[in-house]
């Protein structure tokens, strides 16, 4: 039979013997695990998470303080006993922000004149201004923000919350990695880890600016031996081979992940082309997430991308701004001004375009919108105008599906160096996170060599002062 011709229909029809049939069984457990892995009601049905990869600048961006400004130049002397040091610098003169501050909404919040389409957005948001890691080195740092983890190994949240919820439709991935143009994060393909879970938990990562977005779900143009009548041929070889193989090993979970793969995949082939396909969607929309635009060409393409992929049953998806390396991200040790700049301009406009256009569409209702970083940067100078790694404090900010519109919760010092008040860790924003989609996150465990694993290890606490 030739594949490319199955409607969804007749294709989830066709899945009632050997391999499609327990991976449709497989299905509906999952559905079943879902509908029970859900501790209270859920305020949030889906999640997008924005990261910003390199240590967002929070003292120039959304932390305001007038002593950077008032002591702009002098030496960085925070009192008697505290010790002051950077990363992999110096640390310099106190430094201003390059950019200029104002307060915006009826909230008040300030926000630099590096975000003016953001700034019009914070009634909306709910920030935490006083996030601190426990790392000041990208890898570590960034697993700790994804995972909970310093260490690698570890599954992230997307894959804990594939692993609990499962995806809300079943032709498309329950947890979706868009990463930079320019290339993947610091931890590369290990950001998006399954780690211990089953494999098929891992993000489907989509590459949105590549000829082919999916890798590996259609064959090469050039095997022109590969037609749909030898794929059927050899799709029916492995299911009998498959059914074989597990029916002698029925606990192998290893294989139950490649059998919904292979599911997930022909599934895809079918939903993926009108999921990643813009043709649909109005100029205005696309003007409005800065498609015309070379600096946000990338970034709005993927936001609109994560809009439509929520749409459309995908339960969490991770749009990544900027990419593993020394340039090209937020990761600032040269130019503020310059650097930053450039990150934010391409950021920016996509970022709250696709907040408004949620909140237009109704699906901000149910849809929990997150802005994160890795950690954020020195209230003094690095070289000349740059600045270095902080994990002593940065900030983030949720929108949407049960956050209180608006609040802020936590506060660093007076020259953003130090979290100091109603701190917040990584394992409180997870935790916070899987409240809002209904999870207790310390009943959510995996059993792994002997421990009770959490996504929040054995700390966390919901912050509730952001819940509505």
């Amino acid at each position: 039979m030739n594949t490319t011709q199955h409607t969804r229909r007749a294709f989830l029809g066709s899945l009632s013997t050997g391999l499609g049939g327990m991976a449709f069984a497989s299905l509906l457990q999952r559905e079943s695990v879902a509908a029970t892995a859900l501790h209270f009601a859920p305020k949030a049905k889906r999640v997008i998470q924005l990261f910003m990869n390199g240590g967002a600048s929070q003292c120039d961006l959304f932390d305001h303080k007038p002593q950077l400004i008032a002591r702009h130049g002098q030496t960085f002397d925070p009192g008697p006993g505290e010790r002051v040091e950077a990363s992999i610098s110096t640390p310099g003169a106190v430094m201003k922000s390059p950019f200029d501050w104002a307060q915006h909404g009826q909230c008040g919040r300030w926000v630099s004149s590096a975000l003016p389409h953001l700034a019009k957005q914070v009634d909306d948001m709910a920030f935490l201004m006083a996030m601190t890691s426990k790392s000041n080195v990208h890898g570590p740092a960034a697993y700790l923000q994804t995972s909970g983890f310093l260490l690698p190994g570890f599954p992230c949240a997307g894959a804990w919350i594939s692993h609990a919820l499962g995806s809300l439709e079943d032709n498309v991935p329950a947890f979706v990695a868009l990463p930079d143009a320019r290339g993947l994060p610091y931890n590369g393909r290990s950001a998006f880890t399954s780690g211990f879970l089953p494999a098929n938990h891992q993000g489907t990562v989509i590459h949105a600016a590549a000829p082919r977005p999916i890798t590996h779900l259609q064959p090469p143009a050039e095997a022109r031996h590969i037609t749909p009548a030898s794929r059927a041929d050899g799709l029916a070889l492995l299911r009998e081979m498959n059914a074989a193989h597990a029916a002698e090993r029925p606990d192998d979970s290893q294989l139950t992940a490649r059998m919904e793969s292979y599911e997930l995949a022909a599934r895809l082939q079918l939903a993926a082309p009108e999921l990643l396909d813009l043709a649909g969607e109005t100029e205005a929309t696309k003007k409005s997430y800065g498609l015309d635009q070379p600096e946000t060409t990338d970034f709005g393409k993927r936001c609109l991308l994560a809009r439509r992929m929520v749409e459309r049953g995908v339960r969490f998806v991770q749009v990544w701004s900027g990419h593993g390396g020394g340039q090209g991200n937020w990761d600032n040790h040269g130019d503020i001004t310059k650097e930053l700049g450039a990150a934010a301009r391409g950021m920016d406009q996509p970022a709250a375009a696709l907040l408004a256009d949620l909140k237009q569409r109704g699906l901000l209702d149910d849809t929990l919108l997150i802005w994160t970083t890795e950690f954020g940067r020195m209230p003094f100078s690095q070289g000349g105008t740059g600045r270095d790694h902080n994990g002593g404090t940065f900030v983030s900010w949720f929108a949407g599906a049960g956050v209180k519109a608006g609040a802020a919760f936590g506060q660093s010092d007076e020259w953003s160096w130090k979290a100091v008040e109603n701190v917040t860790t990584s394992y409180d924003f997870h935790a916070t996170i899987l409240h809002l989609l209904g999870i207790d996150h310390e009943r959510l465990s995996f059993r792994h060599s002997g421990i009770d694993r959490r996504l929040t290890d054995v700390h966390g606490h919901v912050i509730q002062d952001i819940i509505s």
